[in-house]
């Protein structure tokens, strides 16, 4: 995607030495700052601190990661403790665990002299990947737009997005927002209604930017108004993204997805969810007991950031009295029920576990706790 008439990536490898370049999406909107991670440390610290955010780029970081670590040293003790301190970054993104396990098991294969060689390798396989994978998430929902276009006849097609899957949550081109850049680029008209996604604002700060710089019509609201612009009819369908997908088609993403999934069934508005296939945790069935949920610090509830337009620089300030607790889960599950259709890179699937196996027939027999 472009960022002042360049083209970027949310990370990529640097060629002189082993660094990993990132976007520091905790500047966003107000500044755009490239990070440099020269450590395991720093990456896993990148990951928790959200410097770099969303399932499938999470996954692409934790490689890069553990190529670092290869790269520094190659002993099998020290990639299985870079392993570990990456695992534990995020608890809830399952594209964290696809990542490690695709990159430590062929690395511990091969000779010591030629691992860091081999880890740079599949760490920039694995980010090509998401960006063909993502590019075909948006071709397949591309067509979804299309049939609503159809039905919307002179006015654009209005969608309301959760969170932030953009090209900012992956590698490029994003999952839920895919097919809305894709439909604008065909010349569909499409106007985005942005949930703010409170407590971190991925929505206001993240979506908004990246929908801004690409020239598509949105609006951000607060997140509780979706209901209302449903009963409205000013919403044609919802998609989000997703951070781990059960085998049977339950949708875990950020915190109040499955509030809206409730007003879209309520009001008969189609809601989808866009994911790579690396974000089906194939080993679960039951997303609301299976998956774990991530308790972030109650500070970012009750604190919040901002530019400050006197001063021009980012604050940060309290909105909640000095003596009231807060609580922060992180995400929820959204019971596949309420969910019309999971669009991946193979297509569009029913959200069940037949509708899956029947895109990725090689899963079919995964064990399941």
């Amino acid at each position: 995607m472009q960022v002042d008439g360049s083209h970027f990536r949310s990370i990529w490898l640097a060629d002189a030495k082993p660094e990993v370049l990132v976007i520091d999406q905790t500047l966003l909107p107000f500044a755009f700052e490239v990070r440099t991670l020269s450590t395991v440390s720093e990456t896993a610290l990148a990951i928790r601190n959200m410097v770099v955010r969303g399932a499938p780029l999470i996954g692409a970081t934790a490689a890069c990661g553990l190529y670092l670590a290869a790269a520094t040293d190659s002993a099998e003790a020290n990639l299985r403790d870079a392993y570990q301190d990456l695992l534990s970054s995020r608890p809830t993104a399952v594209n964290l665990r696809w990542a490690l396990d695709r990159m430590l098991p062929p690395l511990l294969a091969e000779p010591k002299s030629t691992r860091a060689e081999l880890a740079r390798t599949l760490a920039q396989q694995i980010c090509d990947e998401d960006v063909a994978t993502n590019s075909g998430i948006g071709d397949h929902g591309l067509s979804l737009i299309s049939e609503a276009a159809n039905s919307s006849r002179d006015r654009a097609v209005n969608i309301l997005t959760h969170c932030n899957a953009g090209w900012l949550a992956t590698v490029d081109w994003g999952t839920a927002l895919a097919p809305i850049f894709k439909a604008h680029d065909a010349g569909i008209p499409v106007h985005v209604w942005v949930d703010e996604t409170r407590p971190r604002n991925q929505g206001a700060s993240l979506t908004a930017w990246e929908l801004g710089a690409h020239g598509v019509s949105h609006t951000v609201i607060a997140d509780n108004a979706g209901g209302h612009l449903m009963q409205q009819g000013k919403i044609d369908l919802c998609i989000v993204g997703s951070d781990r997908t059960t085998r049977t088609g339950d949708v875990c993403n950020k915190i109040g997805t499955y509030l809206k999934a409730l007003a879209a069934h309520d009001n008969g508005i189609p809601f989808y969810a866009a994911l790579p296939s690396s974000t089906i945790d194939w080993t679960i069935r039951e997303g609301i007991r299976d998956i774990p949920i991530e308790e972030r610090s109650a500070e970012e509830v009750s604190h919040i950031s901002g530019l400050d337009n006197e001063t021009g620089k980012l604050a940060r300030v309290r909105i909640i009295p000095e003596a009231s607790s807060a609580a922060n889960p992180a995400f929820d599950v959204t019971p596949r029920k309420f969910v019309d259709g999971i669009i991946t890179e193979r297509g569009t699937a029913e959200a069940s576990e037949k509708g899956l196996v029947a895109l990725f027939p090689q899963e079919a027999e995964t064990r399941t706790v």
